[in-house]
């Protein structure tokens, strides 16, 4: 890397500080399987896992709570999420609520995933609120799949539009905090987190 690339980096580092720019991220995880039988059986349960949000926070290590909402802000016990139902994310030593929406689900024979969008909490989504309640604005967007492959199943965490919520009314009173988090805390702690995730899905990695 010359001193020009090295320049342009960092020009662009500052300006995802500043939150005029924002990032892609991929996560994955695979395991192979004697054959593709014994694959499609460990895909359904990769599956039941990837819809199993309450499940997330039991991961061995440390690890964030992950909380399954409806529109209402009542809290679910249900093993899979539905458009419209939220996720509330709190980071490991933080007692700070992070919201996300779910968007879009979709199931196929040989995968399945999510997409959720930073948002409001639900009750104020319900009312309009434009505060966002994460530390990435709402044009940010994570997707969590599982899928077979002939006898190896692969799961995903992908992350687009990744941009620190610190501009403008979706950032509330939350802008520094906000820069704090996805610089500080979240930025160290988001390759262990979503790379145990998606070991879980594909079964490298249990459950307490």
């Amino acid at each position: 890397m010359g001193i020009k690339d090295i320049v342009n980096k960092v020009k662009e580092e500052v300006k995802v500080l500043q939150g005029e720019a924002s990032k892609d991220k991929l996560f994955t995880n695979e395991q192979a399987y004697a054959d593709e039988a014994t694959a499609q059986r460990e895909f359904l349960r990769g599956k039941q896992k990837l819809f199993d949000v309450n499940g997330w926070s039991k991961l061995n290590g440390i690890n964030s709570t992950f909380e399954l909402f409806n529109a209402n802000g009542q809290r679910l016990q249900a093993t899979k999420p539905e458009l419209g139902h939220f996720i509330k994310i709190i980071l490991p030593a933080s007692n700070i609520a992070n919201w996300v929406e779910v968007v879009d689900i979709k199931e196929e024979e040989n995968a399945a995933e999510f997409t959720v969008k930073p948002s409001s909490e639900p009750v104020a989504q319900q009312q309009g609120e434009a505060e966002v309640k994460h530390f990435f604005t709402s044009e940010a967007s994570s997707t969590f799949r599982v899928e077979r492959q002939g006898t190896k199943l692969i799961g995903y965490e992908i992350g687009q539009n990744e941009k620190i919520n610190n501009h403008n009314e979706e950032a509330g009173d939350r802008a520094v905090l906000n820069t704090m988090v996805a610089e500080g805390g979240w930025a160290g702690f988001q390759d262990v987190q979503w790379n145990r995730l998606t070991a879980y899905l594909v079964h490298l990695e249990e459950a307490a």
